[in-house]
Formats: structure tokens, sequence, C-alpha cells
């Protein structure tokens, strides 16, 4: 058979597979190379030899093709970590059409047959193949943050939660077309870009939450993942990057409430966009944006002990929008970190000054990804704090878990410094992204959250209840507090303080609230 017309796969093959070297040349591959899209395994006499060979291929990002003698053979190797499978004696026929699927699943996996370069994001290939298509071609960007996904690494392992996200990539390139582009993302999350008019990609989101949704397998434990979705429909004339920050915005408000779990930007949105960003400018400079405390509650004693401090802009044209938004304009604008550095000196300074039943209360100011990465993070923080005047002792650095931060051992060491002059650290929104439990290794914190998307359903589901139990036991064998997010009724409150949680937040006591509110139920809340 003669090879495949541009379309030549790259294959390294594993020990004991050397005796196919010739076949796979026939077949339109090209065998004994440093770097591949496949690795192909035989696996006829067993499903043994998967285990090391998908090990290597994960970190190598490699599809898995293995030969197997019959479909018992073919349900073993799948389970055992295959990509593909060819089932019986291989031919050039079959191998070359084995090769094809595979290849292409390895390619979509790293962003239309580009391997990512070390530290760019996904969307950088996601973008290319927006760019290169018609700019008034329809097109659809979709960021699916796979949910529950930590829990599964702290109760199986990583390696189980290696599989768990490689089958997950198996079940969205199934129900792709060929010529969409598919990658993973920072954590727990995939991009997906493909070219395809409004109600067929609404179509294909539908099919992607289908195939999330059902029962993945650990052996014979089951996993009930789903996820969370950022839609992004693009406008005409759109440039790829405006649309991937659009589906990244919409993950974010999708992700900020407990329903629904697809969330779709707005279309008409690039104006208002461009508009919004130059807006900041002027927000920032006339202190427009504004700041809402949401209480934290003791468990132990059902008494606010502390708050959260939140932004708020209430745009002329716009309403009201929250952080997510807010963010998502000040990086188009160039603003992140003169944003989040607005938001904490004024978040700081209005706690400074409270009295009376307010004069005592923690509060907790969050602390970006980039914040982070600036060389003077800690004593310019500091320098915040020393400013606004309030008791370091007052003060909690939240780091958001969703976002990414990829030195741990140089954030260690900034945050170790504030927490030297007196503050504490805290972990946000923990279980929702890939990176909880290397956070939790190596960063110096004083409190775990938990993401209200745990907290949610521990009332009515079993499974929900184990989950949070095990995040809670981890916690205190670390030494850590911890803080319920999303806490909205009784029955929910006294479930985690029964199972030890340390505080909770959440409209059973509160939302956000203003100074005045805040300040009334303070009083409301004195015995």
């Amino acid at each position: 058979m003669s090879k495949i017309a541009g379309d030549i796969v790259d294959v390294i093959l594993a020990p004991g597979a050397e005796s196919l070297a010739a076949l796979v040349d026939l077949a339109g591959g090209r065998a004994g190379t440093d770097w591949a899209d496949v690795l192909l395994v035989d696996a006829r006499g067993g499903a043994s030899l998967l285990a090391d060979a998908e090990a290597a291929a994960v970190h190598a990002r490699q599809a898995v093709l293995a030969i197997v003698a019959d479909h018992a053979g073919a349900a073993a190797a799948y389970d055992a970590g295959a990509t593909h499978v060819a089932v019986g004696e291989p031919t050039s026929e079959s191998l070359a059409l084995a090769l094809r699927y595979a290849g292409r699943y390895a390619r979509r996996l790293r962003g239309n047959g580009r391997m990512r370069r070390a530290g760019e994001l996904a969307e950088g290939a996601v973008a290319r193949f927006i760019a290169a298509g018609d700019p008034v071609e329809p097109a659809t960007v979709a960021v699916v943050a796979i949910t529950h996904f930590d829990t599964v690494n702290a109760a199986f392992g990583r390696e189980v939660g290696d599989q768990l996200l490689r089958e997950a990539a198996g079940r969205l390139t199934a129900v792709l077309p060929p010529y969409a582009v598919i990658e993973r993302d920072q954590g727990a999350q995939f991009i997906i870009a493909v070219r395809e008019d409004v109600e067929a990609a609404r179509r294909r989101i539908a099919a992607i939450e289908g195939a999330l949704a059902r029962c993945f397998m650990l052996g014979r434990e089951e996993a009930w993942l789903g996820a969370r979705i950022g839609v992004a429909h693009r406008d005409d004339g759109e440039a790829a990057g405006s649309l991937v920050a659009r589906a990244r915005e919409a993950l974010t408000a999708a992700a900020a409430g407990d329903a629904p779990q697809v969330r779709v930007a707005p279309q008409g949105h690039i104006a208002a966009g461009l508009d919004l960003a130059a807006d900041l400018h002027r927000a920032i400079d006339r202190r427009e944006i504004d700041i809402l405390f949401q209480p934290q509650v003791a468990l132990a004693t059902d008494r606010i002990t502390g708050v959260e401090a939140l932004a708020r802009w209430e745009h002329p044209k716009h309403g009201v929008l929250g952080a997510g938004t807010l963010f998502a304009a000040a990086e188009r604008a160039g603003l992140g970190l003169a944003l989040s550095e607005h938001i904490q000196l004024l978040a700081l300074t209005r706690a400074a000054a409270w009295e009376g039943a307010l004069a005592n209360l923690r509060v907790a100011v969050n602390v970006t990804a980039a914040d982070l990465a600036r060389w003077d993070f800690a004593p310019h923080f500091m320098a915040l704090v020393e400013r606004a005047g309030i008791d370091p002792a007052r003060v909690t650095a939240e780091v958001t878990e969703s976002g990414l931060v990829t030195d741990l051992p140089l954030a260690s060491t900034r945050l170790e410094a504030l927490r030297a002059r007196g503050l504490r650290v805290a972990i946000d929104d923990f279980g929702t992204g890939y990176s909880s439990l290397a956070y939790l290794k190596a960063l110096p914190l004083d409190y775990l959250k938990i993401d209200r998307s745990l907290t949610q359903d521990i009332t009515g589901a079993p499974r929900a209840r184990v989950v949070v139990r095990g995040i809670l036991a981890i916690a205190e064998g670390l030494g850590l507090q911890t803080i319920a997010e999303g806490v909205e009724n009784v029955a929910e409150r006294d479930l985690l303080a029964d199972e030890g949680c340390t505080y909770y937040q959440g409209f059973l006591c509160a939302g956000p609230l203003d100074e005045r509110a805040l300040a009334r139920l303070m009083e409301d809340d004195r015995p």
C-alpha cells in the first residue's frame, strides 16, 4: 500500500513492537523517530505492556495505538490507557487507517498539528486556527472546564486523574468534526475551536455536555465529573484574540453561579468590550469602582468574623459588572496589575476605617497570578497595607486557585514574606483547577476555601459528602482552617459543621453587602 500523501505519521515503537517497523512504513507511517505523534504498542499478548508505555505517552502528549488480538483485548487496552486500537493481525491497510486517526487525535490535542512550546497557552493554536479562516466566516470557541476533577486526584491519585483527562479528551474529540482544533488548556480545561454556524455550534456544545456528563469508570469505581463551558460565537470581523477572550469571560460567568453549566458570551460585544477597556481607564482614575463585602461566619459560634472584598462597577451603559468582567476588560487594556492594586488598596483602606462592630473583622483581598509574578510583590503588597493603615493581622491574601501560578517555589517565597509580617494566606476556589494539590503542597497557607461547586450537593449526594469530607481531612492534616463557599441553607451549614469545617460564606448569612448593610448585619449579629 502506498503512503498517505501529505499525512505521514511519526511513530515510536514501544518495546516488543520493533518487528512492526516495516509494516508501519508500508502503512504510511515513519517509525524510529525521536519524537512522534503515536506510540505503537503490540498488546496482543496482553495489556500489561501498556502501563509503562502509557505513562511515557502522557508526558510526550502522544496517542497510544495498541495492536490487540480480539475485542476483549480492545476493552482491556482502553482500560489500560490506549487511545486507539487495531484488532487482529495487522495489515498495512488496517494499520494505515488506525495510524491516520491516532495521528489526527494527537495533533488535535496539540493544536492543529503543532506541539506547544513550554509556557505557550493553548489559545495560541486556537487563535491561529481562527485567524487562518475568512474574517467573516462563522466560528465558535469554547473553553471547557472539567468540574470536580481535583477531588479525583485527591481520592485516587494523579495517575488516575491523568487517565480521566485523557478519556475526557477522547470523548471531546469523538464529538468534534475532523477540522476542529482541541487543545489542553491550563489546569483541567480544554479549549476548542470550530468553524460552524451558530446553530451547528450549539448542537456541538450540547454534544460536548452530554459526552462529559456520562459516568467515568475507575476500575470498579464510578466518577461523575461534568463540566462548565464558556462559549463565544464570532461576530463579523472579530479578531481571534477577542473571540478567545470572550469565551474565557463566559467561562468565568459560568463558574461564578450554580447554573447554568454553559454560558454564552453575548453577541455584538466587540465594540462594547473595547469601550469597556477604554472606560476602565477613566473608572480607575475617577474611583468609580466600588467594593462589596461578603461575610464569613465561624461555624462553631455562628458569628461573623471576617469578610471577602469583591469588586463591583456600576457601568452607566452595561449595568453592574463583577470582578470577572472587570479583569477581562483590564487585560485587554493592559491594566490588570493597575486594577488589582486599585481594588486591594480600596478594600484595605475601607476596612482600616471601620469602627464599632466592624473594627475587628478580618478582610480578605484577592491576589492574582499576575500579582504574584511581579518581582516586588511582597514589599509592594505590604506597602499597600501600610498605606491603608490597617493592622496586618486583619488581612488575608486570597490566591485564586483557578488562576495559573507557574512558579510555585517563587510564589511560596513571596507569600511566606507576607506571613512573616503577620498576614494570612488563603487559596480560593479550591477544587476548580488541576493544580490544587500542588498548591497545597507548595504554598504556605492558613486557609483553604472550598469552591461552591463542591459544597452545593452535599445534603443530597452521598458522593459529594465523601468528597468534601476528604478535602476537610486533608486540610486538617495540613493544619489549615477551611471556608466553605456558596452555603445557602441550614442543612448545608449543619453538615459542614459536623464534618469539621471552620467557616462558611454564602447567602444563608448574606450576599455581598455595602458597608452600611454590613454594619447593620453586624449589629444584628451581636449577642
